[in-house]
C-alpha cells in the first residue's frame, strides 16, 4: 500500500499550539515534528492518496492559521513506500495495556507475549490512522472494562453500540472483552470499511456489524445496554437526546471527545435530557468523559 505524507514547516515556537489543535480536533494521522537542537518543526500528516491529503490539509490549515500557527513555506507531498509508512508510525504508536486487554502494533505480532488469559487486539495503521492510544479512546476502553468487570450482568447479555465508531476499536475491544452483540456505524463509508479491514485482521469477522448511519439514523433501532459515542463535545451536545434515548433501561452512555474545560457544558446539556439519571467524569491529560446510568 501506498501512503502520502503530507509536510509543512512551522515555527518552532508554534509547536505546542499546532499539537493542540491536531489534538482538540482529533487529527490522529498527523503530528508534529521538532528539531530541538537546530530550532525547527513540521506538521506532518499521513493519508492514503493524495485527494485525502488535499481534503485534510484544506480543513487543518484554517485552523491552525486561527491559533496563530504560521506556515513557512509550501506543502511538501511524497508517496511513502511500505516500509516508509511503517517506520513513520512505530515512532508514534506503542502497545498499551488496561486490565487484561492489550492494543498491539501488528508489526510486533512475531515477538509480543500475551499473558495467559489476556486478550489482543492487532491494529495496522495501514488500515486504520486511529490506534487507540488517544486519551479519548483510552476513556471509553476502560469505561468498557469497568462495566464488564462488576458482576451485575454477564457481557455476553448485553447489547453494544459504537455510535461513530471510526476505526473499529472501541466496537473490537468490546468483542474481545466478551460482548456478544456489538454493532458500530459511521457517517463515513471509508471509517466503515476500515473497521470491517480491522475486524478481519483480528479473525473477529462477523463478531461485529458495522455499517454506515448518522446519530439519528444509526441510533434509530432497539436500544442498547452499552452506548459509546467518542465524537466531539459540539455533535454529543446536539445529539444528547437520540444518545439517551438509544440506552436500555439499566443501560450505560459513555461519552468521549470532550476536551476538559467543555465537560461542564456537556454534563449540563445531558442533565437537562437524562432526568435523575446518575452521572460522573474524569479526566486524562487534556480531554475527559462523561458517563451516565439509565435507572
Amino acid at each position: 500500500m501506498a501512503l502520502q505524507e503530507s509536510k509543512v514547516e512551522i515555527s518552532a515556537a508554534a509547536a505546542d499550539a499546532a499539537n493542540d489543535v491536531l489534538l482538540e480536533h482529533a487529527f490522529e494521522n498527523w503530528n508534529v515534528l521538532e528539531d530541538v537542537i537546530v530550532q525547527r518543526a513540521w506538521v506532518t500528516g499521513i493519508s492514503v492518496d493524495e485527494r485525502e491529503a488535499n481534503a485534510q490539509w484544506a480543513a487543518l490549515a484554517p485552523l491552525l492559521a486561527a491559533a496563530g500557527v504560521v506556515s513557512i513555506g509550501e506543502r511538501v507531498e511524497r508517496t511513502l513506500a511500505d516500509a516508509d509508512w511503517r517506520d513513520s508510525y512505530k515512532a508514534h504508536f506503542h502497545a498499551w495495556q488496561f486490565g487484561r486487554l492489550h492494543w498491539v502494533p501488528v508489526w510486533e505480532r512475531g515477538t509480543f507475549s500475551l499473558p495467559p488469559g489476556d486478550a489482543v487486539l492487532w491494529l495496522d495503521p495501514g488500515l486504520a490512522f486511529g490506534t487507540g492510544n488517544h486519551e479519548t479512546t483510552r476513556l471509553c476502553v476502560e469505561r468498557l472494562v469497568g462495566i464488564s468487570k462488576t458482576g451485575i450482568r454477564k457481557p455476553e447479555t448485553m447489547r453494544v453500540v459504537d455510535a461513530g465508531c471510526g476505526s473499529g476499536i472501541l466496537a473490537l475491544s468490546a468483542a474481545l472483552l466478551g460482548y456478544r452483540d456489538i454493532s458500530g456505524f459511521d457517517n463515513d463509508p471509508e471509517a466503515v470499511r476500515v473497521s470491517e479491514e480491522n475486524a478481519a485482521l483480528n479473525g473477529l469477522d462477523g463478531r461485529v456489524r458495522f455499517s454506515t448511519g448518522d446519530l439519528v439514523t444509526g441510533l434509530a433501532s432497539e436500544q442498547a445496554d452499552v452506548v459509546l459515542a467518542n465524537i466531539q463535545a459540539d455533535v454529543l451536545m446536539r445529539f444528547a437526546r437520540e444518545l439517551v434515548g438509544a440506552v436500555a433501561p439499566g443501560g450505560t452512555l459513555i461519552l468521549s471527545g470532550i476536551l476538559a474545560p467543555e465537560n461542564a457544558q456537556v454534563r449540563a446539556a445531558f442533565a437537562a435530557v437524562a432526568l435523575s439519571w446518575p452521572i460522573e467524569s474524569r479526566v486524562m491529560g487534556e480531554w475527559s468523559d462523561v458517563q451516565l446510568k439509565r435507572p
